[in-house]
């Protein structure tokens, strides 16, 4: 569960089966950076996991790099944001946990990505590191969406415009969860 920085201490005292992943952390160390989010503050609040160059907030490469180190130091997984072929192809030499495919002119669109695009940058990443996990995201809106884009061979998926807009926000990611768990149950039959 991606939360704002102010409810990760709530949230993660109030849990005890979910992630708690913040948005975003800058990779400093304590001293100095009015401003900055401090991957220790975030870790003692009880976050767990990090989002990293969303398109909302990217980073540059040596901000990225030393993030990533940061969280690794600290236990934290790293969801690393891409948002092209090379991009991911670039991410996957840094070791994230989790790489998120995420073109960034589809977000909110409820446009998924073409098939070649997730096909292309899972079997990138896969060869550069068969253990980075693979979150295929933008535009998926329907549990048709989530299956389909699973079926493609990504690990997981994102979403959040196609559960908050929903009618039933509860009802969709219940459809959504039964989407994942179907595709995972014909994964093992294979």
């Amino acid at each position: 569960m991606t939360a704002p920085y102010a409810d990760l201490a709530n949230i993660a005292s109030h849990t005890k089966h979910i992630i708690v992943t913040a948005q975003h952390m800058d990779g400093i160390d304590p001293g100095r950076g009015m401003g900055a989010v401090l991957p220790e503050s975030i870790y003692q609040a009880g976050a767990r996991a990090v989002f990293l160059n969303h398109a909302e907030r990217p980073l540059q490469l040596a901000e990225l790099v030393q993030s990533i180190e940061k969280a690794q130091d600290l236990g934290i997984k790293t969801i690393v944001c891409a948002n092209s072929l090379e991009e991911a192809r670039s991410i996957a030499l840094l070791k994230p946990d989790i790489l998120l495919c995420e073109p960034t002119e589809l977000i909110g669109t409820g446009k998924t990505s073409d098939e070649s695009y997730v096909q292309k940058t899972n079997s990138a990443i896969k060869e550069i590191d068969p253990n980075i996990f693979i979150l295929q995201a933008a535009g998926i809106s329907t549990p048709e969406d989530v299956y389909h884009t699973l079926q493609m061979g990504a690990d997981g998926t994102g979403c959040t415009s196609g559960i908050t807009e929903a009618d039933s926000p509860a009802k969709m990611l219940e459809e959504m969860i039964e989407a994942v768990n179907r595709i995972y149950k014909e994964r093992e039959e294979k």
